[in-house]
C-alpha cells in the first residue's frame, strides 16, 4: 500500500504546480502596461534635393573610329565612336529583319554582313562588340 500512497501523491502534485505556474501567467498577464510618455514632435527639416551626378563616359568609347571597307558597306565610311557602330548595326539589322525569329539573341547574316561576320551565318548579339572591334581601327 506504500507504493499506491506514493503514486497518489506524486499525481496530485503535478497539478498544483501547473495551476501556480498558469497564476502566474495570469497576473502578468493582467498587469497594466505603462503608457510610453509622447515626445514633442519636432519641425521636419526639408531634406536638401541631391543632385544626380553625370556620368562621363569613358574617352575610348566617345573616340571616333574608322571602320573597315566591309563596316563601311553597312554602317557608312564616316568615323564614328563605337558605340554609334553598334547602334548602326542594329539599325541595319532591325531595317532588314535579320534577327532570328525564334530565337531573339540571334543574327543572321546577309551578303552585306556575311563579310562583316568572317563568313559566318549567324552570330550572338553577345559577339557583335567583338566583331565590331575587330571591324574597326
Amino acid at each position: 500500500m506504500a507504493k499506491k500512497a506514493s503514486k497518489k501523491v506524486a499525481k496530485k502534485a503535478a497539478p498544483k504546480k501547473a495551476a501556480k505556474a498558469a497564476k502566474k501567467v495570469v497576473k502578468k498577464a493582467a498587469a497594466p502596461k505603462k503608457a510610453a510618455p509622447k515626445k514633442a514632435a519636432a519641425p521636419k527639416k526639408a531634406a536638401a534635393p541631391k543632385k544626380a551626378a553625370k556620368r562621363k563616359p569613358n574617352a575610348a568609347f566617345m573616340k571616333p573610329m574608322t571602320p573597315s571597307p566591309a563596316l563601311a558597306d553597312v554602317i557608312g565610311s564616316k568615323p564614328v565612336p563605337r558605340t554609334e557602330v553598334i547602334k548602326k548595326i542594329w539599325e541595319y539589322i532591325k531595317k532588314n529583319s535579320l534577327q532570328d525569329k525564334k530565337n531573339k539573341r540571334m543574327i543572321n547574316a546577309d551578303a552585306k554582313l556575311k563579310v562583316v561576320f568572317a563568313g559566318k551565318t549567324q552570330v550572338s548579339m553577345f559577339d557583335l562588340a567583338k566583331i565590331v572591334n575587330n571591324n574597326v581601327k
